[in-house]
């Protein structure tokens, strides 16, 4: 079992101020959620296939619609030895660009 109210998290706003150095940003939405708009550049592993994340970078930033299904993938990948950060209210809350 995951440790859900140990994951960090990070405000849209603070998010956005870092897309210019090119985070990594999991979106762990299913792939039509995903075509429908996402942050740029981010990469989409729905939380089901998750756990087949193997990337190299130590610091990751994963979204969902609301912030409930990444803050379960950032338990799951703080348990692999990640340092994942959940986006706070997820799309729903997220006002910086979208790219369809």
């Amino acid at each position: 079992m995951f440790l859900f109210n140990k994951v960090a998290t990070i405000s849209s706003a603070e998010l956005a101020t870092q897309l210019s150095q090119k985070p990594v940003i999991i979106d762990v939405r299913e792939k039509d959620e995903f075509a429908g708009g996402h942050i740029p550049g981010a990469q989409n592993i729905p939380l089901g296939e998750l756990e087949r994340f193997n990337g190299q970078a130590d610091k990751v930033y994963l979204v969902c619609q609301s912030g409930m299904r990444s803050k379960q993938g950032a338990a799951l990948l703080n348990s692999k030895g990640y340092e994942a950060i959940n986006l706070k209210h997820g799309m729903i809350g997220w006002n910086g660009p979208i790219q369809r």
